[in-house]
C-alpha cells in the first residue's frame, strides 16, 4: 500500500466508476482492478460492491477512505516540513465551489496563488453552492467558496470576499402565468416559483415570501444548483429569486430569454472562503487563506 495506490483508491471513491478512474489516473482497467484487489487483500475485506452498472463502497471501504485521506494529508505536511523555502510550497489543494463561483470569484485568488506556488496541485470540484460547508466538514474539500449560512458551524472559519445581490428572474417568453405577473400588483400567490433546495439563497427567498405575505407559494420545482434554475426560468417554467452573479455568468443565449424584475427588501448575503479551523495551520491551506484575506 503506497501513496499512489491511496490516491487512486480515493479517486475511485469519488467517481464510483472503474472506467473513469482508470482514464483519469492513466491506467488500464485491468491494472486498476489488480490494484484494488491488492488493497482488499491488505485489509482482508472487500472495499467495493461491484456489478455491471455501479460501484458502491463497503463499510471497510469507508474506513479505508478516512485512513487514506489522513495519510495523504500527513504526507503532504511532511513534504512541506522538509521544504525550506515557502516559494517551494508543494502538495495538493482541493477546492469546492459552484460553476458560477469558478468564473466569478475563484480566478482572481487562484491566479495569484498559482504565481506564488506553482508546485501546488489544484483539484477543483464544482457543485451546488449550498453544499459547500458540508463538503468542508466532511473533508471532501480543503477549502470552499460559499455563501455565509444563517448558522455557521463552530468548527468552520469563514473569510468574506464579497457580497451577493439577489434578483427576481422572470421568463421573457409568454407563459401561462404572464397575465398574473404583469399586473400592477402581481399575483405572487399563484405564480410558479423554482426554488433552490437550501442554503443562503433559500433563506432570503423564504424571507421575501414572508414579507410579501405569500403563505403557500406555488412551487414548480425545487432544484439543486442555481445554474439549472436559470435555464428553467428561460424555458418559461416559472420565476426565481437568485444571486445576480449567477445570471451575469449564464450563457448569453439564456440571458436573452430572461428579464430581471424589481425585487425590493431582499438583503444581499456574504460570500467567502471557508475551511475547518483545525486545518488552517496546514501550510498549503494557510497560504491560500492568507491570499483570500
Amino acid at each position: 500500500m503506497d501513496i499512489r495506490d491511496l490516491k487512486i483508491f480515493l479517486n475511485l471513491c469519488e467517481t464510483n466508476h472503474f472506467g473513469l478512474t482508470a482514464k483519469t489516473m492513466h491506467l488500464t482497467p485491468s491494472t486498476l482492478s489488480r490494484l484494488i484487489q491488492r488493497l482488499e487483500e491488505s485489509v482482508g475485506q472487500a472495499l467495493f460492491i461491484r456489478d455491471n452498472r455501479s460501484v458502491q463502497m463497503t463499510e471497510a471501504g469507508q474506513q479505508l477512505k478516512v485512513f487514506a485521506k489522513q495519510v495523504l494529508s500527513d504526507y503532504q505536511q511532511l513534504q512541506q516540513n522538509i521544504t525550506q523555502s515557502s516559494h517551494q510550497l508543494i502538495g495538493e489543494l482541493s477546492l469546492f465551489c459552484s460553476v458560477t463561483a469558478a468564473y466569478s470569484h475563484l480566478p482572481d485568488i487562484l491566479d495569484k496563488f498559482r504565481v506564488l506556488y506553482p508546485l501546488v496541485e489544484i483539484k477543483l470540484t464544482t457543485g451546488d453552492a449550498a453544499d459547500a460547508v458540508s463538503k468542508i466538514q466532511s473533508n471532501e474539500a480543503d477549502l470552499a467558496i460559499a455563501g455565509r449560512p444563517k448558522q455557521l458551524p463552530s468548527s468552520v472559519e469563514f473569510v468574506k470576499v464579497g457580497e451577493i445581490d439577489m434578483v427576481l428572474l422572470i421568463p421573457r417568453l409568454r407563459s401561462t402565468f404572464s397575465d398574473k405577473l404583469h399586473q400592477k400588483q402581481p399575483d405572487w400567490q399563484h405564480i410558479p416559483f423554482i426554488l433552490p433546495e437550501h442554503g443562503p439563497s433559500r433563506h432570503r427567498i423564504d424571507q421575501w415570501f414572508k414579507h410579501n405575505k405569500i403563505h403557500s407559494p406555488k412551487i414548480y420545482a425545487t432544484v439543486a444548483g442555481h445554474e439549472a434554475i436559470v435555464s428553467m426560468v428561460a424555458l418559461g417554467c416559472g420565476v426565481a429569486l437568485l444571486p445576480k452573479v449567477v445570471m451575469e455568468n449564464s450563457p448569453e443565449r439564456i440571458r436573452e430569454r430572461i428579464i430581471e424584475w424589481p425585487s425590493s427588501l431582499i438583503e444581499p448575503f456574504d460570500i467567502g472562503i471557508c475551511a475547518q479551523k483545525r486545518r488552517l495551520s496546514e501550510k498549503v491551506i494557510a497560504a491560500f487563506w492568507q491570499l483570500a484575506n
